[in-house]
């Protein structure tokens, strides 16, 4: 986490509630021996300037807040907290020695208990847990914490723990916030129900039990006062940005907008108030000639001010004893300055800074400092901040303001200062610009894959579309025959919902065919032609054991003595990366080159990790490797772009040759829920069709306009309606999984296309879903602001018709079993039809249609089962 660029941000500077001594050198920082040789056998390099503040009071067992640049490193308190586990009092105390670690993501978690692991050799009865539950009710309750151990988790997964274990937080004597500001803007709910619960539990624990508060992190939150005055007892804060120390300590942030012609006068009118009373007031600039502009001025209106630039014949040390004098006899002092000479006068005790020029978010900070000497030290209450602040921050804000005000609006947002609609206005100019910068680069991958960036302005890559870029390589249209039914297989995965693979033909795929011809012409040594000049972007042949691939050189590092080097390789019908050594690269005939890259962008819909995350956890992505690499895959593409699909659902199928039928054997996105570290993301689709709204209609993704409720027939695997595999009901009833059968002959398909265009001479049949309980069955017709609706129903049957957008829409339904016409009814809504049909006899249907219908499938959020009875294996 430490780099030289953030050591040098810190320049030293530190704000602390109480004085510490620091602990600079590692031999006489307040550790116990054994760490300290674990610490220099790793390499360690510190203790860094903000850990010789922050080890201290940690090891001293004080609750401790810390603010820095390297606020997420976990090094902050780690060795002192191990010191503490090894203290002799701590080791009379086995069963209330614990330590409570909470991440914001399980991505962090696993980085503590990484380094848990790594530093825990001679640190005695240390037995470091991870605890990543997901929503698995199961694994919270057979979770078992025993000795004295180190409990690494996040707030959800903790709260999952709680539930089952609820004293599990007696036995703690510390609690560590890591990353406190990104837990309290993510999770300020669950954080607080964790200390409420922390501080029942410490208020029942005995009197001579030690307890400890720790939170670490780069940014001031303003939860972080609460958690002072409610739940730590007298902290040490250390606060090593000076930006950030500025927000705590109070100093009250003020834009005024103003012309760039006006600017002198708006300076005036501040500094006449600022005379009256008596203020030590700094004003910078970034030129020599605005200094002089400006002293000037201020001389013309009777102002008695100070100037100093690197061109001025007075020096530091006597600008800084007149600067003093002008305050003690009574006269409003006032300098003009550029920020190169701030430092070399080492003011501290400013109670205003105007910003004539718009600062930089560099520079910002180093006017801040100017007033430490006036920032308040203690906790206050809201209501009185701004009526007590001392210390005063002024920007002016002209028309010029743009280059850096991006970056000042982000932090006069954090800072909860009031902000002008000007600034507002101005950066979302600059907000546009950056866009265009960004228009080459590649669409941003947490879009595409959960329809939703967190955070957009810090990302580096592009949120919207490039058709120069996303329409270059569109998908051939020949690969996808029938959108609502293709035939993937994934070769590369690279997390749970994204991976690189084929679409493949049903007849005479071109790749195999292609394949094939590749492997027979390199089994001949004599055709084994290698590469003696590499070059950028061109197609080589490459053998891995019997296999050939194409490859496509993306970089070629320089020689070594031997002419051989590792080079970057792209296998363009599969869609991986890897480095090879260059002496493997073969000469690839013209004829092998014809076939176009036949690696697609696979992305599953309508699935998410739990708990806000914003990455799959890597056990649901090893989960999802080990089930469908290399295995044949039927799905729905709902969505194409580029070379990129994306499909709901997707199946793992089958081939039942001998009975010329196809059987799912599970749905991937029910496969990522059944981890417990999935849920459900109903918004992707229609995100990522806004997104592409600017492009026209693609003629194999015609149903663009269509949202998740096109995507229901696949997802029948669960409702076998067909009766080629209903011949024992009751037996099917109780199956563990059904099985949705896919006919390959000619004859079944030729039926399919004649019932479709019978349905088109009648009517749009609108998608259904529907689900049940022991006294009903629910319908729920998708059709968006029905008119003329009309629902008819009878003992066996109900029928459907209505108009939406200009269009009929008709379904026609043959019940499998028998309804009460009088009691069922039909509710229009604005999206949806609901039908309640109310059954003649109670219990559960195994199917609601004599005949299947691709338009009618279940609807899984809302089915309801028994617990004995689990018919359906769904997420």
């Amino acid at each position: 986490f430490q780099s030289s660029e953030n050591v040098g941000k810190e320049k030293n500077f530190v704000f602390l509630s109480k004085k510490i001594e620091p602990s600079s050198v590692l031999e006489t920082a307040p550790l116990f021996d054994g760490l300290k040789k674990e610490l220099a056998w790793n390499k360690f390099s510190g203790p860094t300037f903000t850990q010789s503040y922050c080890w201290p009071p940690v090891a001293w067992g004080c609750d401790v807040v810390a603010i820095s640049h390297q606020g997420n490193d976990p090094l902050l308190y780690i060795p002192p907290v191990l010191t503490l586990l090894q203290e002799s009092d701590y080791q009379a105390l086995p069963n209330m020695s614990g330590v409570l670690i909470v991440c914001p993501g399980w991505r962090k978690a696993q980085l503590v208990f990484d380094l848990l692991k790594t530093y825990r050799k001679g640190c005695i009865h240390l037995h470091p847990m991870l605890i990543i539950l997901g929503q698995n009710k199961e694994a919270a309750s057979q979770m078992e914490i025993r000795g004295c151990e180190v409990v690494v988790t996040t707030p959800y997964n903790l709260l999952r723990l709680l539930e089952h274990s609820t004293g599990f937080l007696c036995r703690l004597c510390h609690l560590v916030l890591d990353e406190v500001e990104v837990l309290f803007s993510d999770t300020s709910e669950q954080v607080f129900t964790i200390l409420d619960c922390y501080k029942k539990a410490t208020a029942q624990a005995e009197e001579n039990v030690p307890h400890q508060i720790i939170a670490v992190g780069t940014q001031w939150n303003k939860h972080i006062t609460p958690l002072i005055k409610e739940f730590m007892n007298d902290p040490h804060i250390v606060i090593t940005v000076i930006e950030e120390a500025a927000i705590f300590g109070n100093v009250q942030q003020v834009v005024q907008p103003c012309m760039n012609s006006n600017k002198t006068a708006e300076l005036l009118k501040i500094l006449d108030f600022t005379q009256r009373n008596l203020q030590k007031v700094l004003v910078f600039t970034d030129s020599v000639i605005e200094v002089e502009m400006i002293h000037k001025a201020l001389k013309s209106n009777s102002i008695v001010s100070l100037k100093k630039h690197k061109e001025s014949k007075c020096n530091a040390e006597c600008v800084l004893e007149r600067w003093r004098k002008m305050h003690s006899s009574g006269t409003p002092a006032v300098l003009v300055l550029t920020d190169d000479c701030l430092q070399s006068l080492g003011i501290t005790d400013a109670t205003w800074v105007i910003h004539f020029s718009f600062p930089s978010p560099a520079v910002f900070g180093q006017r801040l400092q100017s007033m430490r000497d006036n920032f308040c030290t203690g906790i206050k209450d809201c209501a009185v901040d701004q009526e007590d602040t001392k210390a005063k921050s002024v920007i002016l804000l002209t028309e010029d303001s743009s280059c850096h005000a991006s970056g000042i609006l982000c932090y006069l947002k954090h800072a909860e200062a009031e902000i002008p609609e000007e600034l507002y206005d101005l950066t979302a100019r600059v907000q546009e610009s950056e866009k265009d910068e960004k228009i080459s680069r590649p669409l941003c991958a947490s879009l595409k894959t959960f329809g939703i960036c967190r955070n957009r302005t810090e990302c580096p890559d592009r949120h919207q579309i490039n058709l120069s870029i996303d329409m270059a390589q569109n998908i051939a249209a020949e690969m996808i025959e029938t959108p609502e039914r293709v035939t993937i297989l994934p070769l590369f995965i690279v997390h749970a919902t994204n991976y690189f693979g084929r679409i493949v033909k049903k007849q005479k795929d071109p790749y195999t065919v292609l394949a094939k011809e590749m492997n027979d012409y390199f089994k001949v040594p004599g055709h084994r032609i290698s590469v003696n000049t590499m070059e950028k972007s061109v197609l080589y042949g490459l053998r891995e054991g019997a296999i050939c691939h194409r490859v496509q050189v993306v970089e070629a590092p320089a020689k070594d003595e031997e002419n051989v080097c590792k080079v970057t390789v792209k296998y363009i019908d599969e869609g991986r990366t890897s480095q090879v050594n260059s002496d493997q690269l073969l000469h690839l005939p013209v004829k092998f080159q014809s076939l176009p890259p036949q690696a697609v962008e696979i992305i599953v819909c309508r699935v998410k990790p739990i708990d806000n995350e914003v990455e799959w956890n890597p056990k649901v992505t090893d989960h999802i490797n080990c089930k469908i690499k290399g295995k044949l895959h039927h799905a729905k593409v709902v969505h194409t772009l580029g070379k990129t699909v994306w499909v709901d659902p997707m199946v793992g199928v089958t081939n039942l040759a001998t009975m010329k039928m196809w059987i799912n054997e599970y749905n991937i996105r029910s496969e990522i829920l059944s981890t417990g570290l999935g849920t459900d993301n109903p918004e992707h689709v229609g995100e990522i069709q806004k997104l592409c709204t600017q492009i026209p209609v693609l003629d194999h993704a015609e149903s663009l306009e269509h949202t998740e409720e096109d995507t229901a027939d696949l997802e029948e695997a669960a409702s076998p309606q067909d009766p080629s595999i209903q011949e024992n009901s009751a037996e099917t009833c109780n199956s563990p999984m059904f099985l949705d059968v896919f006919f390959l002959d000619d004859v079944v398909q030729t039926k399919e296309a004649e019932d479709s265009t019978v349905h088109q001479q009648k009517g749009c049949h609108p998608p259904i879903k529907w689900f049940q309980n022991d006294v009903s069955v629910t319908l729920k017709v998708q059709i968006l602001r029905a008119t003329d609706s009309k629902c008819e129903f009878s003992r066996e049957k109900v029928t459907f018709s209505a108009y939406s957008e200009g269009k009929l829409y008709v379904a026609d339904l043959e019940l499998y079993q028998s309804v009460i016409a009088k009691k069922s009814t039909c509710v229009i809504k604005d999206t949806e039809a609901v039908i309640l049909l109310v059954k003649e006899e109670k219990g559960a249907w195994c199917k609601l249609l004599k005949n299947k219908n691709v338009h009618v499938s279940l609807d899984f959020e809302h089915w309801e089962e028994s617990e004995d009875e689990k018919p359906f294996t769904v997420g």
